[in-house]
């Protein structure tokens, strides 16, 4: 068995591995990883939403166990300080050795620091780890408390404009300082630049443009930069992301061929000077450049795979550093030659529309046919069909403005036509570099059989996802190729989706779950799918609470609370905004307890207590409800919480009152039933301390009114929301949630969070515009109706469950016996009682 070493445990290091686990000749190898840091790798291209309440173990990329179940050794925290080549050796830090036939280095990149005079002073930070973000945060806090604010980042490329934004989002007045004349100067042309100015100015960060720092003021902290043409900028913080460094030292401690200004040389198929080591990613120097984007990285990491299971792969000589983003809520893109660095005679075409923040550039070859490149800022959902132009060759349309402005010969057609016309080794995801051909095959195989298995399989669109659409449209073109109906089913056992579900049952007047599968099933029993999508379906159109049989979706419905890993229940009371008295404070304290409860603040600012054991539980909501609470639907696929900052009641920065709101659209959507749980925010002012652009709806005061966004959601695959209407007033905020949320009902498949969704719908946000704003279906007065019955009979079930003595019957241990059930075992811990098991 060959003993494979990993240097690195970043994107790439765990790429490699991933790649090397699912290859055929993974028994032939033994694999052990060094990294760094203390934890498991993690995914750095969203690592500021680290800002946003995500843990280390939410941008994990792997499980826990996932190193242990593929055998592979993880070293953390573990600096690997030599390797000797001629044995085949690694040592760490403390000494130990290591053998290897074979070594990937994937050490990465370090932040580059200028060097500036006073940059060692109290309160200069770089952005690239956790560890370096908690640092931040923790110096933010401290400036607050002592009443300072202002905060300045080094560097206005793609990270520096991230890092700024999350020195925004920790509560300071961010400065974006820029040596360059223009933001992105490596993406972006000065159209480009101003329009991406404007708009994040509108969002409440400065921009310093053509400034060069000459030393930090200040004696043992900053207090500020002074520049070289004799101005200043007085700051408390600054935060340094000027660029990156390769991690090439250990390499050339043991005489690897480096290069001139840093980086491991390598091979096209990614070898060093030594043949039996590798080196990937950004410490790799591949066609005399650092790549600094994650999928040149992955491209890497498979084709050092492929070379150790004795494969041909090798890398390009020309690697295209097209990239689509969503940046501070922009959506920006840059492809191809998109500043001309080639000094071609071009035809530049540009598109501006200030009103809208859009621009749009594409260069195009003399003759009208090749595109070279392009930007897109404000609005890059053409991305993918113009990169597919470009990276392919493809014949331009005989106006090649239209290819940004759209057709004026009123065909309709999309930029590409048939999506199926692309040459089957067309790239569709960058990120994990999958092919037409890949994504077609994985269907026309029986490998795969809707969109789900295709990404499954392949894992397109699991990186950024910005290819999703054009995976979409190829799964269903495949389909429709094969003579398969595209049609998106409930599961096996009916052959309709939700929509025709929803209307089957409502026109019917079905009351059980055997009514409809006996009316309109296919045979069988159901199962874990359609079961709760038909309990979801009757609770919403009879407007009936869980306590009813046919609305029981699981069994924490049937209790009304979430059963834990040790079988007792969790009790989460409604607090709505997060407002709440002394006096239901000193309430919810005393019967915590009482009970002996285990008790915590959860992350969406409600109080919950644990270990109530299920015969406690009627016993604890009569006491709640009697002090004034009601149930908060934690157990339910439905609202949980409207989180709410203190608003411009209580805040200086608040531009509207943000709680009052929030505590009327918590008890307006209470109890629904959904196919998923949902959760909203309302913030104040742009400073979004409510994060609402991190749930399924979100409100943000602006002036003249609130910005509604939509399609939020935390979780595995975390997202923004998008904004689907600005600058309107609290009626029409509900108006169009009410569309909104009742058309998601009726529409998502089971467990679908908004967000998937709204991925999901054909036309995207612009359809989901016409139909909630525009009323293009004609239903909006229905959904206002349906939502208004679901509001009107609005019961709490725990009220209903103590006032119902067969309901209280499901709340003993025994059928036959009132007494206890006492296998369960706590412990004291931290002072409050806790399963042994969490000892």
């Amino acid at each position: 068995m060959k003993k494979v070493v990993v240097i690195g445990n970043g994107m790439v290091g765990y790429k490699f591995c991933e790649k090397l686990v699912a290859s055929e000749k993974y028994s032939d190898f033994k694999v052990t990883v060094f990294g760094e840091e203390p934890r498991r790798a993690y995914d750095r291209v969203h690592l500021s939403e680290f800002y946003d309440g995500k843990t280390a173990e939410d941008l994990s990329m792997s499980s826990a166990t996932w190193y242990e179940e593929n055998n592979i050794d993880l070293h953390t925290s573990e600096m690997i300080t030599e390797i000797n080549r001629e044995n085949k050796t690694v040592a760490n830090h403390r000494g130990d050795t290591y053998s290897y036939d074979y070594l990937i280095l994937a050490t990465g990149s370090s932040a580059f620091v200028p060097p500036i005079p006073g940059v060692e002073k109290e309160g200069v930070f770089v952005y690239r780890t956790i560890e370096d973000l908690e640092a931040t945060e923790t110096y933010a806090k401290k400036l607050k408390a002592a009443g300072k604010t202002e905060a300045a980042v080094l560097g206005g490329g793609l990270l520096g404009l991230e890092a700024a934004n999350a020195v925004k989002n920790l509560g300071l007045n961010a400065h974006v300082v820029e040596f360059a004349p223009r933001l992105m100067p490596r993406q972006l042309d000065t159209g480009a630049s101003d329009m991406l100015q404007a708009k994040i100015e509108n969002l409440g960060l400065k921009v310093h443009l053509s400034k060069q720092t000459q030393f930090i003021q200040g004696d043992k902290a900053i207090e500020g930069l002074q520049y070289v043409d004799d101005t200043e900028l007085k700051v408390d913080m600054l935060v340094v992301s000027a660029g990156i460094r390769p991690r090439d030292e250990v390499a050339r401690e043991c005489g690897l061929d480096v290069g001139t200004r840093g980086g491991i040389l390598v091979n096209q198929q990614m070898q060093t000077s030594d043949a039996s080591i590798y080196a990937i990613g950004e410490c790799a120097l591949l066609n005399s450049m650092i790549y600094g984007l994650v999928a040149p990285g992955y491209d890497m990491a498979e084709v050092a795979v492929d070379q150790i299971t004795g494969g041909e792969k090798s890398m390009p000589v020309s690697i295209d550093m097209s990239t689509q983003l969503k940046l501070i809520g922009t959506e920006v893109a840059s492809f191809g030659d998109a500043l001309n660095d080639a000094k071609e005679e071009i035809d530049e075409i540009t598109y501006v529309n200030k009103r809208s923040g859009i621009y749009k550039k594409i260069n195009v070859s003399k003759n009208g046919k090749k595109l070279l490149g392009g930007i897109l800022i404000g609005d890059s959902s053409d991305y993918n069909s113009l990169f597919q132009i470009y990276i392919n060759g493809m014949k331009l349309p005989e106006e090649p403005e239209d290819l940004i402005l759209g057709s004026r010969g009123g065909d309709g057609g999309g930029l590409l036509g048939d999506v199926m016309d692309l040459p089957d080794d067309a790239q569709i995801c960058s990120c994990e570099s999958v092919s037409k051909g890949q994504i077609c095959s994985a269907i026309e195989n029986g490998e795969a059989n809707d969109l789900g298995d295709v990404v499954t399989c392949t894992k397109a669109g699991t990186g950024c996802g910005g290819c999703k659409p054009m995976v979409k449209d190829l799964v269903d073109a495949t389909l429709k190729s094969l003579g398969r109906v595209v049609k998106d089913t409930v599961c096996e056992h009916f052959d309709y989706n939700r929509q025709e579900l929803y209307d089957l049952i409502q026109v019917k007047e079905l009351k059980t779950f055997d009514e409809v599968l006996d009316t309109h099933g296919n045979g069988g029993h159901g199962c874990e799918l359609c079961k709760p999508l038909v309990a979801s379906l009757m609770a919403t159109i009879y407007a009936d609470t869980a306590n009813v049989e046919y609305a029981i979706q699981d069994s924490n419905d049937r209790f009304l609370a979430n059963i834990q890993r040790n079988g007792t229940y969790s009790v989460v009371p409604r607090v709505p905004g997060g407002e709440i008295t002394p006096q239901q404070l000193i309430d919810l304290g005393e019967i915590g307890k009482k009970y002996d409860l285990y008790t915590k603040i959860t992350g969406g600012v409600r109080i919950d207590f644990f270990g109530a054991t299920l015969n406690q539980l009627p016993l604890i909501w009569k006491e709640l409800i009697d002090k004034g609470f009601e149930s908060g639907h934690a157990y339910g696929k439905s609202l949980r919480t409207v989180k709410s900052c203190v608003g411009s009641t209580w805040c200086r920065y608040g531009m509207d009152e943000s709680v009052s709101f929030a505590i009327e659209l918590e008890n307006r959507y209470r109890g629904m039933r959904s196919p998923h749980k949902i959760k909203g925010g309302v913030s104040g002012c742009i400073r979004e301390c409510a994060e609402a652009r991190g749930k399924d709806f979100g409100l943000i005061a602006v002036d003249g009114g609130w910005n509604l966004y939509v399609g939020g959601n935390g979780g595995a695959t975390p997202r923004h929301a998008e904004l689907l209407a600005e600058q309107i007033d609290n009626d029409t905020v509900i108006k169009y949630l009410d569309r909104y949320l009742m058309f998601y009902m009726r529409t998502a498949k089971p467990l679908q969070r908004t967000a998937a969704w709204q991925d999901r719908l054909e036309g995207g946000m612009e359809y989901l515009k016409g139909v909630i704003i525009e009323d293009k279906l004609g239903i909006a007065d229905d959904l206002e109706r349906e939502m208004q019955t679901l509001v009107n009979k609005f019961e709490c079930e725990w009220k209903q469950a103590i006032e119902d003595p067969e309901m209280m019957k499901r709340f003993s241990h025994f059928v036959n016996s009132d007494d206890n059930d006492d296998n369960l075992v706590f412990v004291p811990l931290r002072e409050q009682k806790m399963p042994k098991h969490w000892q």
